[in-house]
């Protein structure tokens, strides 16, 4: 695997990572992350419907199960990692806690070639700490996942421009950084 910029990656507690990128990954990503058990089901009945009628636009992975992806397997979709991501999904589930998992998810994420981990993201892309991140530079951040190495900060497309835009209105709808206290933000 080559490398733009050597792999950087700095891990920082939950406390130390800006509450706005939190809600904007969550928001992003995994809107019911607060209450389901590691798996979303209505995404994932929304993402085999979808597959059927060949109008499949995206996977139903939540913030966990892409922790124990990331964390314990390999990248390539199988079913066999799939079966191997259920059963370690439960497990991180029962074991860490909603916080702890978002706490792993923002310091595992791949945020660009190389760059790996909220403080990484925010130091190489914004110049400043994972912990001063803006609510608009938080959803740059999030736009760029799923796909990291082929998105932009800095040369954004329209359309990553528009999922910025609406990844700041779901944090909006959610509530703010409210969605997020009983959960993941207080310790």
């Amino acid at each position: 695997m080559s490398h733009d910029h050597p792999p950087d990656w700095r891990w920082r507690p939950l406390a130390q990572i800006s509450p706005q990128l939190a809600l904007a990954v969550v928001a992003a990503e995994d809107q019911r992350f607060p209450s389901h058990w590691g798996f979303d089901v209505d995404a994932i009945q929304t993402a085999l419907q979808d597959r059927q009628r060949g109008t499949s636009r995206r996977g139903a992975s939540t913030i966990s199960q892409q922790v124990a992806k990331n964390l314990f397997l390999w990248s390539e979709a199988s079913w066999l990692r799939k079966g191997l991501e259920a059963g370690l999904t439960s497990g991180i589930e029962l074991a860490w806690g909603k916080r702890r998992i978002l706490e792993m998810y923002l310091n595992v994420a791949e945020f660009g070639d190389g760059v790996y981990g909220a403080e990484a993201a925010a130091q190489r892309f914004f110049g400043v700490s994972a912990q001063a991140l803006t609510r608009h530079q938080a959803a740059q951040l999030a736009a760029l996942l799923p796909s990291p190495k082929r998105r932009s900060v800095a040369n954004p497309s329209r359309a990553q421009r528009a999922r910025v835009a609406w990844i700041e209105q779901q944090m909006q709808s959610l509530g703010g950084t409210s969605y997020l206290a009983p959960c993941c933000l207080q310790p």
